[in-house]
């Protein structure tokens, strides 16, 4: 079935993790299963949302919840949270996780990428560990785009994202130091697949710098409030005033 650049990859590893009675996309590449409530980016989350600050009548909104465990997390801090994801199989586990947990989460199956409206709007919206899979100049205006108007003027935007590490090396992937794009090879031409180095290769992750992060950011009419973390991969940001 053919599909956008980001589909294949996620629709299979979900349904392993599904299959195999898993519970994080971590358990794909660990030797054991790990604590589903120990997920990346959680020591991120404590900091900028300590424990004992009360978020009681706000709402958050999780985009690439995979399963869920960072939306849980916000609804034990108190917000009223909707969490999407682009994998019916990750919302599904999503939902099951929650109830276990018995925290009451709106769950949805949607592809940001093809956000038509701006939806309610949200004191905090969280990234976590998605944005360098949404790779396109296109698929990253839209989305930041969306996100920046459905924050209310004191909202957050909080990002928990991969970044360009120097001296990375990418294996058969290509990354193109201009854009931060990484191509990974495929072995026939698929839509959105373009010829690199004699051979088809499809859009797969884009690791930016912090400086480019900072300035796309900033292009789609956030303030970086913060950014900190390994390679400079998490940050803080509001909507900037409008001017």
């Amino acid at each position: 079935m053919a599909g956008r650049y980001y589909e294949a990859e996620h629709f299979v590893a979900y349904a392993r993790i599904r299959g195999a009675g898993l519970s994080r996309w971590n358990d794909l590449h660990e030797d054991r299963p790990g604590d589903y409530d120990d997920f990346d980016g959680r020591a991120f989350l404590e900091r900028v949302l300590p424990t004992g600050t009360d978020h009681r009548g706000m709402r958050a909104l999780e985009y690439g919840c995979g399963t869920g465990a960072a939306a849980c997390f916000l609804a034990r801090r108190g917000f009223a949270v909707t969490a999407v994801d682009l994998v019916p199989d990750a919302i599904a586990l999503a939902r099951r996780f929650a109830a276990e947990r018995g925290l009451v989460i709106t769950f949805a199956v949607q592809d940001v990428c093809r956000w038509t409206d701006d939806g309610d709007h949200c004191d905090l919206v969280l990234d976590n560990l998605c944005l360098q899979s949404i790779v396109t100049d296109d698929d990253r205006s839209r989305l930041l785009g969306s996100v920046r108007r459905r924050l209310v003027p004191e909202g957050r935007f909080l990002i928990n994202t991969a970044m360009h590490q120097p001296g990375r090396d990418y294996g058969d992937d290509h990354r193109d130091p201009d854009t931060g794009i990484v191509w990974a090879p495929v072995p026939t031409r698929v839509p959105d697949a373009e010829l690199i180095d004699r051979s088809w290769h499809l859009p797969n992750r884009r690791h930016l710098t912090p400086d480019a992060l900072r300035a796309e950011l900033e292009r789609h009419g956030f303030e970086v409030l913060e950014q900190a973390g390994r390679l400079g991969g998490e940050l803080v940001c509001a909507p900037g005033r409008d001017t």
